[in-house]
């Protein structure tokens, strides 16, 4: 080659270099071994409560962070809009009826910690994957996912049965009843009735003792003796159990031990981030997964003196705002151990926000910005799309924004891939990995269709039509407000999934998310010249989807559900179940 060639060849180079030089570094997966893990989730967290979600009057600084320098997803999809089938869904890669945890009566969550349904041991999670490949497993916080099967200490379906190898915090989940100043929240309304029929029979039978003291009625005392008794045992029969729910349900566990029966509230969110930050700190050497599972800001919305007060809305920003702030402490132990480039961080939020959650003019529950609905409603946008939000430095380009469906069962195929195992073959798995899509390698999503169920019940789907880019959304049930036009079911509390509290829809009401995300103006075959040729598509998916769906045993019937004294977990002997271990530490 001639001289001017070789010059001409060097200035085109040499800018080349410099300018690759310059780039942002973006490292091969393949080339940082097994990184750690850290999922964050909230609970009962609406996609409008969060800075960089376009809410501007509650700080939420650290979420935001994590969004400026990673990768914020606009359409991250829950696949059920309740905490244990969406939590059960986001540990297995798979939707929750699959595993059977999902319902198909009104009793959609696990309600006590003696019932006898859960997570089946046969489901897989990624924490059990990624337990295969070495990993240190933690769980910090929520689980909601059972206890026992058959006995009190069979521990069938704890954390520590399903890949988990460190475990504090509740086996329950965080309500009103956990606080005694607060109103009562569990089955608050079949309480009700409970109390009101304990008074009509005990009225019956002092009325019947009175009668025959007085002469005005012929009784004799065997029949009121065993009128009297039946009053007295109807009041046990669920006295024992709704008559102590702060006991039964409000506890803290370290592994397979109580260490608070019932729950010291004022320090729970200190040990929470106690036991998180020591749990980074004693794994720092080797690769660890932390699913920090967040009581906030479910009610009753614990929140410590440091931040009462202190936002714009009330005790529920209060705690949202703390719960940011936990964030940032854990992302500063990341930090401080050096472990930030080599950590992939996780943010999401099980469900939609509870808009029926009152107490007189307080609102307890949380916003979904432009999207109606909200927590319970399987089908409506508000009820489902969540925050989701992921940062690897290095690794995923800072301050990118994704507009493509995603879902939180693809949490299970990503985090396994990225830890070197291989999605479980012996099954259906409805998640995919994000990878491609996060660091750009691909332009759309794996998914062209999401399936959204309320309970075991079908309510809407979507079909991702990735030519176009359009995001085709059927509803074929929708819930009936209460009262009529207030965005939600605040006559009733939950909106239903069944019933007559529900409208079918033939043929389904049609919106076209990336135009109409508010599900304002349904469309029709008058409007829409693809009407029919939508509404047959996603049909036919929904048929395919179908046929892949197996019978399995219900974990949340009725049977499973309610409470079993022989199941109940207790430090003591029980019934006298309590204990202070923190305490005395």
């Amino acid at each position: 080659a001639s001289f001017p060639l070789l010059c001409f060849r060097s200035a085109l180079v040499t800018p080349l270099v410099f300018g690759l030089l310059l780039q942002a570094p973006f490292t091969q997966p393949s080339s940082i071994t097994q990184p750690n893990f850290v999922l964050l989730l909230a609970d009962d967290l609406g996609i409008g409560d969060v800075g960089c979600y376009g809410n501007d009057t509650i700080r939420t600084p650290n979420i935001d962070r994590l969004a400026k320098e990673g990768v914020k997803l606009t359409q991250h999809i829950a696949a059920a809009p309740l905490c244990t089938p969406s939590r059960a869904a986001f540990l297995t890669g798979r939707y929750p009826l699959r595993s059977g945890m999902d319902a198909i009566n009104d009793y959609r969550v696990i309600f006590w910690n003696a019932g006898s349904g859960g997570l089946p041991p046969n489901e897989t999670t990624f924490a059990k994957m990624l337990q295969h490949q070495g990993y240190s497993t933690g769980l910090i916080g929520k689980w909601h996912q059972g206890v026992n099967c058959e006995s009190r200490n069979d521990h069938c379906h704890h954390p520590l049965k399903h890949g988990f190898d460190y475990f504090y915090g509740m086996p329950f989940t965080l309500i009103s009843d956990c606080e005694p100043t607060e109103t009562p929240e569990m089955d608050r309304a079949f309480r009700r009735k409970l109390w009101l029929s304990t008074q009509v029979i005990g009225l019956i039978a002092v009325t019947a003792v009175l009668g025959r003291l007085t002469g005005l009625i012929s009784v004799n005392w065997k029949t009121l003796t065993c009128l009297a008794g039946f009053s007295l045992l109807f009041f046990i029969s669920w006295f024992s159990s709704y008559g102590f729910v702060r006991y039964w349900n409000c506890i803290m566990m370290r592994n397979h031990g109580i260490t608070e029966q019932p729950m010291v509230t004022d320090r729970t969110t200190f040990l929470i981030l106690r036991e998180s930050i020591s749990f980074i700190e004693r794994n720092k050497h080797k690769p660890f997964l932390l699913f920090l599972s967040f009581l906030h800001s479910h009610t009753p919305l614990l929140t410590t003196k440091k931040f009462l007060g202190t936002s714009r809305h009330g005790l529920y920003g209060d705690n949202v705002e703390e719960m940011d702030w936990m964030v940032g402490q854990v992302l500063d132990a990341i930090d401080k151990e050096g472990l930030k480039d080599t950590t992939l961080v996780y943010f999401a939020s099980d469900h939609g926000g509870w808009l029926e959650r009152q107490e007189g003019e307080r609102q307890l529950g949380g916003w979904n910005g432009i999207y109606k609905g909200g927590k319970a409603m399987g089908g409506w946008e508000g009820g489902i799309r969540v925050p989701g939000i992921f940062r690897w430095p290095g690794v995923l380009p800072a301050g990118t924004v994704i507009d493509e469906p995603t879902s939180l069962m693809d949490i299970f195929p990503t985090v396994v891939h990225l830890a070197g195992g291989t999605v479980p073959k012996d099954r259906v798995m409805d998640g995919r990995d994000l990878l491609p899509l996060l660091r750009g390698a691909v332009e759309h999503s794996e998914h062209e269709f999401l399936f959204h169920y309320c309970g075991v019940h079908l309510h809407a789907a979507r079909w991702h039509q990735k030519d176009t880019g359009a995001v085709w959304k059927a509803h074929y049930v929708t819930p009936i407000f209460s009262p009529p036009g207030a965005g939600a079911c605040y006559d009733r509390g939950f909106c239903p999934c069944f019933g007559e509290g529900v409208t079918h829809h033939e043929p389904p009401l049609l919106f076209e998310l990336s135009q109409d995300p508010s599900e304002a103006k349904p469309l029709s075959a008058d409007t829409e010249p693809l009407f029919d040729t939508v509404i047959r598509k996603i049909g036919r998916a929904i048929e395919e989807h179908r046929r892949t769906l197996t019978p399995v045993p219900e974990q949340l019937s009725v049977s499973n559900v309610m409470w079993k004294p022989w199941l109940q977990p207790c430090c003591g002997t029980f019934p006298f179940c309590w204990c202070d271990k923190e305490d005395d530490n």
